[in-house]
Parts: C-alpha cells; sequence; structure tokens
C-alpha cells in the first residue's frame, strides 16, 4: 500500500492537470497511480510534467527512444513501477511491438543493433550509474550519431528526471496498476501473499 494518499478526485478542474490526464490515457489508456500519489503537490505536479513534456518533445531524440531510456534506467534503479510505465507507452501509446518491449526489458541494450539507439542507452546508463565516470569519449560518442549540444544536454536530463520518478515511486510504495508481465520479465518477479494482481487490461488494445 502506498506510503501517502492516493488522491483521486472525482473532477479535475485546472485545465494543465486535465490536460496532462488527457494525454497519459491515450499514452498508457488509464491514468496510473503515479499522478494520483503526485497530485498530493499539484503545484508541482504541474511544474514537474511540464518539464517531462519539454524534454519529451523539444530535444533531438524521439519519442521511443525516450521510451527506452526509461525503461532501461528504470530497471537499472530496480523500479518495477517505472519500467513498466515506460514499457506500457512505447508498446501500447507508441504500437511497439510486445516480442520487441518484452526482449527490450529482458535483454536490454544489446537487443539492438541500432548504433545510434545502443549508443544512447549505453550513455544513459553510464550516466545513471556514475555520472562522473562520463569521458571525452563518451559525448564525442553522441555527436558521432548526429547530436549537438542541445540532444547531449537533453539526455543528461531525460536519465535525472526517469530517475527521479524512480525514487518517488520506490520511496511512497506507489500501488502497481500495469501489466504483471512487465515487472515479471525485468525483475523476476512473484506475486507475494496479501499483495494485489496488478491490473492486466490497462494497456492493452481491445
Amino acid at each position: 500500500m502506498a506510503r501517502v494518499k492516493t488522491v483521486k478526485p472525482d473532477t479535475i478542474d485546472d485545465p494543465v492537470i486535465r490536460e496532462i490526464f488527457e494525454w497519459v490515457t491515450a499514452m498508457e489508456g488509464a491514468v496510473p497511480n503515479h499522478f494520483f500519489i503526485e497530485m498530493n503537490f499539484p503545484e508541482f505536479f504541474k511544474a514537474k510534467l511540464g518539464a517531462t513534456k519539454v524534454l519529451w518533445q523539444m530535444g533531438e531524440l524521439t519519442l521511443p527512444e525516450i521510451q527506452h531510456v526509461g525503461i532501461l534506467v528504470s530497471r537499472a534503479n530496480g523500479c518495477p513501477y517505472c519500467t513498466a510505465a515506460f514499457c506500457t507507452i512505447l508498446n501500447y501509446g507508441l504500437e511497439t511491438g510486445e516480442e520487441y518491449v518484452r526482449t527490450l526489458v529482458a535483454q536490454g541494450s544489446a537487443t539492438t543493433t541500432d548504433r545510434r539507439l545502443k549508443t544512447l542507452l549505453d550513455f544513459a546508463l553510464r550516466v545513471n550509474a556514475d555520472a562522473k565516470a562520463v569521458t571525452d569519449a563518451d559525448v564525442d560518442g553522441l555527436r558521432a550519431i548526429g547530436l549537438s549540444d542541445k540532444g547531449v544536454v537533453q539526455l543528461v536530463h531525460l536519465v535525472s528526471d526517469f530517475a527521479s520518478y524512480n525514487r518517488l515511486n520506490l520511496a511512497l510504495q506507489t500501488d502497481y496498476d500495469y501489466r504483471d508481465l512487465w515487472r515479471s520479465l525485468a525483475f523476476d518477479w512473484k506475486q507475494g501473499p496479501g499483495e494485489a494482481a496488478g491490473d492486466n487490461t490497462r494497456g492493452l488494445r481491445k
């Protein structure tokens, strides 16, 4: 059970929050519990999601590339909730084949033979694991696949943004409401006594 209230108001009067909820419903099929946890601090929720929207829409990485980064960073940080969230967006919202997403979750960056994508993922995981270990050669590698300084800064911010969501959901134990498939693939998860199963219908096209 979550360590703070899961705030689910009957109506959303704030147009900014309503727009956020409409967007996530299109991407994931429903508003996830994470957003209702964030509603305990609605002022920051709007600012935080606004910043995430800028990172996702106004940089040099494509939205599918961003979701790849989110999946692998979240898995590296041991966050089943966020791993499943970004799997859902990649699979459901962006219509990427389930078998590919399954393989990505299970095998990580070794899944892809695309040089650009693998370079992005390996860099993101290095930043996440030990930012001070990043070298000039690592950054030059990003430039070699077409990123400008803007794209380099975007990628580092993406890693930080994903990690912040990881910390929130781990620390506050957000109630899991995604397909059990994603966390079982990433973390060899098995349902424990008294734990409710995830919603296996959300994020599935009918």
